[in-house]
């Protein structure tokens, strides 16, 4: 056993190895696999081994930077798309008390208080000062905790 796990460690020096990407990859293959159990496809079949092929590649992969590369652009997409949803989530919580405007110089979202009537703000980012309409009045909301 201790020969096995010597000669795989030799095999494996210089190579790239498990990163997020690598898991995505898996998760999407283990999802159409499930999915092609029931479905029973051709061309889902296909698709699995061409994940599971890319992913054994980018594993085996002597090109550490080209992997990283590939591995940081992911991350950045990833990113993006959680910090979308954490925003509508948040921009959903805040529905009843606050509304969210853009600067139309610097595009900067702003979060601002519900109060009827126009309002000039000002940018804490650029500045810039601009005028903001709301139609409807704060509503507050008291919540009774046992």
């Amino acid at each position: 056993m201790n020969n096995f796990i010597n000669k795989l460690t030799k095999f494996m020096y210089g190579r790239y190895g498990v990163d997020d990407l690598y898991y995505f990859l898996l998760i999407i293959c283990l999802i159409i696999i499930i999915l092609n159990i029931f479905i029973k496809s051709s061309i889902l079949t296909l698709i699995e081994f061409i994940i599971l092929i890319l992913a054994t590649f980018r594993y085996l992969s002597k090109n550490i930077n080209k992997r990283k590369k590939e591995n940081k652009r992911y991350l950045y997409i990833k990113d993006k798309i959680i910090n979308y949803f954490k925003y509508q989530k948040r921009k959903y919580n805040d529905r009843n008390t606050h509304m969210y405007k853009k600067c139309p110089k610097c595009k900067q979202k702003i979060r601002l208080p519900l109060k009827k009537g126009k309002h000039t703000v000002k940018c804490p980012n650029c500045s810039h000062k601009f005028e903001v309409k709301c139609s409807k009045d704060e509503k507050v909301k008291v919540e009774i905790i046992k």
